[in-house]
């Protein structure tokens, strides 16, 4: 068994107050915290892995390339591997999740981005 302490995890900003921590970090499941800023829309992507995406505080709109979603506290939303998305806060306080991927991928992800 691994404990990791929310405190003690890594953690890191990919924008200003878009803020991440890593909760676990596998090859076969990562499990990232996010705080997402007022207003505040992920650059579209995608990543290899499955996605879980689950809201903890707010609400959360996810946009694909063929649907549209806006979830509220307690919601979660799978989005399959290689799916295009884009991940939004439409409210004007902080929204928090947590993002499960499957298999894990790699923390760094945002930082390693190619823009």
């Amino acid at each position: 068994m691994k404990i990791i302490r929310f405190n003690e995890g890594e953690s890191y900003e990919p924008e200003k107050d878009w803020k991440r921590v890593s909760l676990c970090t596998q090859p076969d499941i990562s499990i990232e915290h996010f705080i997402k800023p007022p207003g505040h829309s992920s650059p579209k992507h995608e990543h290899p892995s499955s996605q879980v995406l689950v809201v903890l505080k707010g609400r959360i709109k996810v946009t694909t390339d063929n649907d549209e979603a806006e979830l509220e506290e307690g919601d979660a939303v799978y989005i399959p591997g290689n799916e295009s998305h884009l991940v939004t806060n439409p409210l004007d306080t902080p929204s928090v999740g947590l993002d499960i991927f499957v298999p894990g991928r790699s923390f760094d992800f945002w930082t390693k981005r190619k823009k």
